[in-house]
This record gives C-alpha cells, sequence and structure tokens, in this order.
C-alpha cells in the first residue's frame, strides 16, 4: 500500500464510523431550537465578512434578527460578477468576501451580537467550462482541481451537447447532468461525500449555525441525507429546490433532509401584490406547497430579483415593501429578508464598493439598498418575533386589495394594497392601549413611538384610516405614544371615542371645565370626527394629572345646542403618555 493513502484511507474509516454513530436531524429538534433564537434570515448578498460582522453588532442583533446568510466562503472563480463566488475552485477559505481568519472572526461577533450565521454552500458543482486560477491562487480546469477532485468524481451523462441537462421530466438528468455547464459532482460516491462533509465540518468547526444548500434541485435527496449524516453537529438547513410545473423533481421530495426554499410563494406574492389582489392570501396549506413548518420563504432573493421572478426594490406602488410587511406578519414558512444593492439590473453585476456593505451613502449612484434597515421592514421583523407562533385570526379583507388580520391576542395587521384611503374600524383582539405604528417605526426608550401611534379601545376596536398602498402593524411588544413633541412634556394625549347615532347634518363636540376643553362654552367645544362613524372621535391635548369634567353635546344643522342627559362626567388625566376614553351617549 502506498503510505500517501493511508491519510485517506483512515480519513474514510472515522468518517464512516461518524455517520454510524451521529443521530439524523430531527426535524422538530430543528424547529424548536431555531425559531426560539428568532427565525428571521437576512441574507447579506455580496457583503464582505468585516462589513457582515459590523453590521451584526450596529443593526442585525438590536433589531432582532435571528439569522445572517452570508454568501459562499470557499475560492471561487476570478471575476468582480456575482455568479462567480457560486463556480468554487476548492475548499479554501479565501474568496472575494475575505479569508478564513476574517470568516471566524465574523461569526463570533454575529454570535456576540445575538446573530447565527447561515453558510450559503455549494455541494452540487465546481465551475463552468473553462481553467485557470481562483481567487487564492489554485489552478483548475473542468474536471481537474488538483489535490481534490479528478475527471472521475463527476457524473458524466452523455446527453449532447456538453452533458447538459435537456429534459426536466427525467429525474436522473437533473441529478447527474450539468446545470449550465457546471461540473456536476458525483455526490452518489462515497468519496466526493467525503470530501463535502469534510468542507461542511471545516465550517462548523469556524462555528456555523446553518447552511444553505445551493442548487440542491439537482443533487438527489438520499444524497443530500448521507452527507448530512457525516457532520459533527445539527444545522439549520435550507434547500434551494426550485419548482417547475410537471417537472419530476419536486420541492417536496427534500423536506425531510431539512427546510425548502418556497418559489412558489414567491411568485404568488409578485402577481398578488401587482395584479391578482392579496385576499387570497389568508392560507399557504392547502396549495400542495411544502408545510410552513418546513418552508423557507422570501419576498425575494438574488436569483428572483434579477429573472422577474419576484417583486423587487424598483417594483411600482410600494408593493415591495408592503409583500414583505405581509410576509413577516403571516404565520408561514421561516422568513428571508434579501438585503441587496441597487445595481442588480445589471444581472451581472457585483457588489458595490468592493463588497464592503455601507447603508449611509444614499446618494452614490451604486448603492448598497440596505433593505433589512428600512423602517417598515425591519419594524416587523420584531413584530413576527414577538407574536411567535400565535396563530392568524380575524383575516378581512375589504376589497381584493385590502386585508387585515391579527396574530393571536399579540399582533394585528392591516394592507392597504389600493391607490384610495382605507378608513375602518377594526376588532383587532388586543388589550386597550396606545400602540405605535411599527409600519413607521418603534417606541424610543421613553416610550415615544418614531412615527405614528394607534390607539385600541376597551374591547380592542381601532379605529383608523390607511393611506394608498399603506399599512399598520402592532404588537403588544411595542406599545408607545406619538405625541407631538413640543408638547409631550407638558401635556398628555386624550382620546375621546363616542358613539353617538345622528341624522344627517347633527354633529357632536365635548366640552368641558379646562380651557382645553372650552371652559364649558359650547362655542368653544371641540367638534368629533364622524369617520368612523357611529364612532365620534377627536384627540385633545390636556395637562397631565388632572382632574377634569366633560360632557358630550349634539350642534343641530340650525344651530341648536343639545346636552346629553345626565350629571357631567368625570375623569383624571394621567400623568404621562395617552389616555383614551370610549363612551356612549346619554339619552
Amino acid at each position: 500500500m502506498p503510505p500517501s493513502l493511508l491519510p485517506v484511507i483512515l480519513a474514510f474509516a472515522t468518517l464512516a464510523l461518524l455517520a454510524h454513530c451521529m443521530p439524523l436531524v430531527e426535524l422538530d429538534q430543528l424547529s424548536s431550537e431555531n425559531e426560539g433564537k428568532a427565525a428571521v434570515i437576512a441574507q447579506m448578498f455580496e457583503w464582505t465578512w468585516d462589513s457582515v460582522a459590523a453590521e451584526c453588532t450596529d443593526f442585525l442583533g438590536p433589531s432582532g434578527y435571528g439569522f445572517v446568510q452570508v454568501s459562499p466562503a470557499q475560492e471561487h472563480v476570478r471575476g468582480h460578477e456575482w455568479w462567480t463566488d457560486y463556480q468554487p475552485v476548492s475548499y479554501i477559505l479565501t474568496s472575494k468576501r475575505g479569508d478564513r481568519i476574517q470568516y471566524r472572526n465574523m461569526i463570533k461577533t454575529c454570535h456576540a451580537a445575538g446573530v447565527n450565521v447561515i453558510a450559503d454552500t455549494i455541494w452540487n458543482h465546481m465551475t463552468a467550462r473553462d481553467h485557470g486560477v481562483g481567487v487564492a491562487g489554485s489552478r483548475y480546469t473542468h474536471y481537474e482541481y488538483p489535490g481534490i477532485y479528478g475527471f472521475r468524481n463527476f457524473h458524466h451523462c452523455g446527453l449532447e451537447p456538453n452533458d447538459t441537462i435537456v429534459n426536466y421530466n427525467n429525474s436522473t438528468e437533473v441529478w447527474t447532468c450539468e446545470l449550465g455547464g457546471l461540473a456536476d459532482l458525483a455526490t452518489d460516491t462515497d468519496y466526493v461525500r467525503w470530501r463535502l462533509a469534510e468542507y461542511t465540518n471545516d465550517l462548523i468547526y469556524l462555528g456555523i449555525d446553518g447552511i444553505r444548500l445551493d442548487a440542491a434541485k439537482h443533487i438527489k435527496p438520499d444524497d443530500i441525507a448521507d452527507i448530512l449524516s457525516r457532520l459533527e453537529r445539527r444545522l439549520f438547513i435550507t434547500q434551494e429546490v426550485i419548482w417547475g410545473s410537471g417537472e419530476a423533481v419536486t420541492p417536496d421530495m427534500y423536506v425531510n433532509n431539512g427546510h425548502v426554499q418556497e418559489f412558489r410563494y414567491t411568485t404568488t406574492l409578485r402577481d398578488a401584490f401587482l395584479r391578482d389582489g392579496i385576499a387570497s392570501l389568508q392560507d399557504f396549506n392547502n396549495r400542495g406547497w411544502v408545510a410552513g413548518s418546513l418552508a423557507n420563504a422570501f419576498v425575494a432573493n438574488h436569483d428572483t430579483e434579477r429573472n422577474g421572478n419576484s417583486l423587487n426594490a424598483y417594483s411600482p406602488s410600494n408593493s415591495y415593501i408592503l409583500a414583505t410587511v405581509f410576509s413577516l406578519a403571516h404565520p408561514y414558512g421561516t422568513v428571508s429578508v434579501l438585503s441587496s444593492y441597487s445595481n442588480f439590473y445589471d444581472t451581472n453585476a457585483g457588489g458595490p464598493n468592493g463588497g464592503a456593505g455601507n447603508c449611509s451613502d444614499s446618494a452614490a449612484v451604486n448603492r448598497w439598498f440596505c433593505q433589512h434597515r428600512w423602517p417598515a421592514i425591519a419594524g416587523m421583523v420584531g413584530f413576527r418575533n414577538h407574536v411567535g407562533r400565535a396563530s392568524l385570526t380575524g383575516w378581512t379583507s375589504r376589497s381584493s386589495r385590502q386585508i387585515a388580520f391579527g396574530r393571536g391576542s399579540s399582533g394585528f395587521v392591516a394592507i392597504n394594497n389600493e391607490d384610495v384611503p382605507w378608513n375602518a374600524i377594526f376588532a383587532t383582539g388586543l388589550p386597550a392601549g396606545s400602540y405605535c405604528n411599527v409600519f413607521e417605526g418603534g417606541p424610543s426608550s421613553t416610550g415615544i413611538c418614531s412615527g405614528n401611534a394607534v390607539l385600541v379601545t376597551v374591547g380592542g376596536s381601532m379605529a383608523i384610516t390607511i393611506g394608498p398602498r399603506q399599512a399598520i402593524a402592532v404588537h403588544t411588544g411595542a406599545m408607545g405614544v406619538g405625541v407631538d413633541i413640543a408638547k409631550e412634556k407638558e401635556q398628555v394625549s386624550v382620546l375621546f371615542s363616542e358613539t353617538a347615532t345622528t341624522s344627517f347634518g347633527e354633529n357632536i363636540l365635548v366640552v368641558g371645565s379646562l380651557p382645553e376643553l372650552g371652559n364649558w362654552d359650547p362655542s368653544n367645544a371641540i367638534p368629533l370626527d364622524p369617520a368612523h362613524f357611529p364612532v365620534w372621535g377627536a384627540t385633545v391635548y390636556l395637562p397631565p394629572s388632572t382632574k377634569f369634567e366633560y360632557k358630550f353635546i349634539r350642534k343641530e344643522p340650525n344651530g341648536k345646542i343639545v346636552w346629553e342627559s345626565g350629571a357631567s362626567r368625570e375623569d383624571t388625566t394621567p400623568a404621562w403618555g395617552v389616555q383614551s376614553i370610549v363612551t356612549s351617549w346619554e339619552q
């Protein structure tokens, strides 16, 4: 036996023992482990390791993102184009994103910020029909990668031209022929499985928490299962399996290995928000898709934003943001949020600024979009984390483009995909109080909303106007007040909600014992808004910690004033914040 073969034989023996000793991944364990860490994934496409590390500390961790998905770490072909990252040359951890030390430091930094790391991983193939030198100096040709793979380690299916997949209705062809001319690894052989497991175990050694399997559709599910059984630790697994109508290889074939990216969800949201209407989006469990507990759902990823199969940041009428709000509010799937850059319309362009992520230079022509930081999206990450596994409740569709629903008694969202305002009174199921509309921003440390506040009355009702192509989203973890900043230290906001049935031309007003309430003078009474008739409402700023009296009056078309019956009502304002007073007309 040549001495050079001994290490390989010992390695095979060790991995074979490990495969028998390691338990297979239990899907329910995977789900419980990762949902507890907050399930939203930020896909930081093309960011360098150093910039990802900084973003974990500065924003991803504090904003509640549970995972960051980073670009492939292994050595790849040279070139500035984004797709060069997906043509591996070796398993050296040097890429355009940084080297091994920077990758390890990124993982440690993200972990310190409470963010888990998903490695984009390529098990299906190596390079296209080319030859050259990789970014770390490794030489290669299409089927020869010195010290790693040779001709016999690849599938050669015998199809013309060039072993490329022709018939997607033939599963063997999909699994053993070449995808776009990329050298297809023989993942049904023990040596290739060992090599791929060795590479992934190296990433595990550095601390990764999950992997995305690029082009998983082109690897037989049993091959993936075997490689996973050789890993040293359970990981979060998400597999790229693009669904095609009538094709032989389908996403459901892969659910025993982990999560599966559900591309039908992506195109459905595109069509719903752009054309078909969103009222049909209540239930995804009876469509023949991957079950929500195993689906990786997204509005867009790095492929679909380029090829037209999804919404993207340039989509019209705020549809991209509204669809993302919906995906983070609805309980279906584990959600990924793409963070990309402005010139993706050039389908080859790599990340700007050499891949160093920068969310402050919004004036640059070729800039980072940083969608993960957009207030509506970041606010909805907190919403999803807070409502957890709460069921979807109270689905309402005012029209085909207007929907509202709750998440148990923890959250509520309403989306107006129309070009006109939506005035409505919603039954939210939430406790009474003042909530920040996290679509606009959450509360500060002092309880002041960065956007508008939404008031929920006793009984859980919320009367609100939602602007065209806008949304409201509230949850019990983001309560606060939206007061006039100039008055916030000296006055409190009091919402009067009076239920009163009137005839045409009649109006309801409130008057009371304080100057702000007209000092009992009906001519100075505060008119209430009938937008949510028969509930009339108005917000009045009053002094804090102050006892006051008040009554409602009806002003008839001829100017006659009719006082409600009974004694004057009494109340005391709180020391700060917002007070909600809900009453009905006294006959």
